[in-house]
């Protein structure tokens, strides 16, 4: 290796390379996943939420051994698919509501809440997972990676809009030719954004009175510079700006 290469978004050099040699050769019984979490450790490398970022790790262990760099220990099991055991939403969740027809301002203040874990309101995240799963036209099964998840309701607590924000995606090249990004500052400023991965109206809610509020409240909760779980779990909208 001649010279430095970015890989899964960190900068490989000489050295860096010869370190993860070190603690293959070291630790030569350990399991792919102990090493990656090892390796995450040493390095410190954690995400905007201080979270130890292991699968990155591990990803960036096997494409190192995909260039013929390292040897790999011998998988010792197949990846499990967490999801193909998964219990969908219940139905009856998101049964469809009578229609919203008054005007904004009967409406307020709209709530917008944070339901991003389980706890400490699970009904509120089945809520979201089940109206994005009935009603949105991708429809939803799980989150993947770091995620922000939003309800919004009016002041009779009815359900409007969900909103699901995901971490950005590492490269895209029309959206860093917009910014001017070039690949290092890139790596410096990638967490400060993320992607608008689902935004729902729910049904029988007229999208045009509502849809500018609620995209104002997601701007804002300081949703776009969130992704590292700094946001509020609540924020309460007595206008609609």
């Amino acid at each position: 290796m001649t010279q430095a290469s970015i890989i899964q978004g960190r900068q490989i050099r000489a050295n860096e390379l010869a370190q993860v040699r070190r603690l293959l050769a070291n630790h030569s019984d350990w399991s792919r996943r102990r090493l990656s979490v090892e390796l995450a450790t040493v390095w410190n490398w954690r995400n905007g939420a201080g979270q130890l970022k292991d699968m990155a790790a591990r990803s960036l262990l096997l494409k190192l051994g995909q260039r013929g760099w390292i040897a790999l220990p011998p998988r010792r099991a197949a990846p499990s698919n967490r999801m193909r055991h998964r219990q969908l939403p219940e139905p009856g969740l998101a049964a469809p509501q009578a229609s919203v027809t008054e005007p904004l301002k009967e409406l307020l203040p709209l709530v917008l809440s944070e339901c991003s874990h389980a706890d400490p309101v699970p009904e509120q995240r089945a809520l979201f997972d089940a109206l994005l799963h009935q009603h949105h036209y991708l429809s939803h099964r799980s989150t993947v990676g770091e995620n922000l998840q939003y309800l919004v309701r009016d002041a009779r607590q009815r359900p409007l809009a969900c909103v699901l924000f995901g971490a950005a995606a590492w490269q895209c090249a029309a959206r860093d030719r917009y910014l001017g990004w070039d690949s290092s500052v890139r790596a410096q400023h990638l967490h400060l954004i993320a992607n608008n991965t689902r935004f729902l109206i729910l049904p029988k809610i007229p999208t045009y009175s509502y849809t500018s509020p609620v995209l104002g409240c997601k701007s804002n909760s300081g949703c776009f510079s969130a992704a590292g779980g700094t946001a509020r779990p609540e924020w309460t909208f007595a206008t609609a700006a």
